[in-house]
C-alpha cells in the first residue's frame, strides 16, 4: 500500500505522458552523431567509412528509418516495427561537408540540433548551410539552447534568457522556432524539463534507452555513437534493442545536490510485463562501474546504491532478455562540480 501511493501521490507534469498503458512497442531508437571526420575529437567523432556502414547496417535491417515530420504523428501509437531515428547535434561544419552530402545522396532523415550562439564561427554551419538542409523534406531543424552551455549549473533566469536569445535567432533566420528540443549534455533538471514542456512538442537527453509510447516526452532516450562507442559489433547490438517500459520512473528531480545523492530510485513496471525479474542494472556510483544491488516488491524495483554518485554525471543502466529480445533502459544524473 505504501508502494502504491508513493507513486500515486508522486504526481508532475510528466504524468499526462508518462503513465499509459503496456504496448509492446517496438519503439524508436534515437542515435546521436556529432562531429564526422575529425579525429582530433575521438568522444564526439566518428570517421565516415564507420557512419556509411552503420547506416548500410540499418537499411539492410528490418527496421524503418524515422521521418523526423512523422515523429509526433508515429509516437503515441505502439509501432509494430522499430524506427531509427538519426539526430546530430550542434551543427558543426564537418556534418556539412563530410556527412551531409551522403546523407541528400541517399535520403536518409535526420534532425539536425542548432546551438545558435556559434553558427557562422569557425567550425561550425552557417545559417545559408542550415537553411539548405532544412528545406529538404527528409529532415528537420530542433532547438539546442543558445550558449550550449552547462545549463543545468545556471540559476533558472540564465537558462530562460538563453533559450529566449535562441527563440529570437530561429525567428529571424528560420521564420518559426523549431517545437524539438536537445539538453546540451543530455543534462537537465525538474525545472528545465517543466520549462521545455511548457514550449516545445518533445525533448531529447544523452541517456541510453529506447522511445516508446510510455517514455516521458520531454526525457526522451538516445544512444550517442562516437569513435569509442561506434564500432560496428557494438553498433549491431544497440540497434537490435528494444524498449523497457515502465510506468512511472523515480525521482522526477534528476539534477543531485549533496542532500539527494544518491537518489531514492523507484521504477514501477507493468503488470503485463513478461520476465520483468530477469532485469539486471549497473550503476557507476562511487565512480566506479558495478552491478546494482536491486530489490523487487510486486512490480517496482528500488537500487540500493553503494554510496552517492560522483561529479559530473551519474548513470544507471538497466537491460532484460525478454525471451531472447533485449530491451534497455538508462537514467542519466548530472551533478555540478564543487
Amino acid at each position: 500500500m505504501f508502494i502504491f501511493i508513493l507513486f500515486v501521490c508522486s504526481n508532475s507534469i510528466s504524468d499526462e505522458n508518462n503513465i499509459k498503458y503496456y504496448s509492446s512497442d517496438e519503439g524508436i531508437l534515437s542515435l546521436m552523431y556529432h562531429r564526422f571526420n575529425e579525429h582530433k575529437y575521438p568522444s564526439t567523432n566518428i570517421q565516415m567509412n564507420v557512419f556509411k556502414k552503420q547506416m548500410e547496417i540499418v537499411k539492410n535491417s528490418n527496421y524503418d528509418f524515422s521521418y523526423p515530420k512523422k515523429f509526433e504523428e508515429n509516437f503515441n501509437y505502439p509501432k509494430i516495427n522499430k524506427e531509427i531515428l538519426i539526430t546530430i547535434d550542434d551543427a558543426f561544419l564537418s556534418f556539412y561537408l563530410e556527412a551531409w552530402p551522403y546523407l541528400k545522396k541517399n535520403k536518409i532523415p535526420f534532425i539536425l540540433f542548432v546551438s545558435t550562439e556559434p553558427i557562422g564561427k569557425k567550425g561550425y554551419m552557417t545559417w545559408e548551410q542550415i537553411k539548405e538542409v532544412e528545406a529538404e523534406k527528409f529532415t528537420a531543424i530542433g532547438h539546442h539552447s543558445h550558449s550550449h552551455g552547462y545549463l543545468v549549473d545556471k540559476d533558472n533566469d540564465f537558462f530562460i534568457s538563453d533559450i529566449k536569445k535562441a527563440n529570437e535567432l530561429f525567428l529571424k533566420n528560420l521564420g518559426y522556432i523549431p517545437n524539438i528540443f536537445s539538453y546540451p549534455f543530455g543534462e537537465y533538471s525538474k525545472f528545465m524539463r517543466d520549462y521545455i514542456s511548457r514550449n516545445f512538442d518533445y525533448a531529447f537527453g544523452q541517456h541510453s534507452g529506447v522511445i516508446d509510447l510510455n517514455k516521458d516526452k520531454f526525457e526522451l532516450p538516445r544512444f550517442p555513437i562516437n569513435e569509442n562507442y561506434g564500432k560496428l559489433k557494438r553498433f549491431n547490438s544497440i540497434i537490435n534493442s528494444f524498449p523497457l517500459e515502465y510506468e512511472k520512473l523515480l525521482p522526477l528531480e534528476k539534477k543531485l545536490s549533496a542532500e539527494i545523492n544518491p537518489p531514492d530510485f523507484k521504477v514501477k513496471f507493468f503488470k503485463e510485463q513478461n520476465n520483468i525479474k530477469n532485469i539486471n542494472c549497473y550503476s557507476n556510483e562511487l565512480d566506479k562501474w558495478e552491478k546494482s544491488n536491486i530489490i523487487f516488491d510486486n512490480d517496482v524495483l528500488t537500487i540500493k546504491f553503494r554510496g552517492p554518485f560522483k561529479p559530473r554525471r551519474g548513470r544507471i543502466n538497466c537491460s532484460l532478455n525478454d525471451n531472447g529480445k533485449w530491451r534497455w533502459f538508462g537514467i542519466q544524473f548530472p551533478i555540478k562540480e564543487n
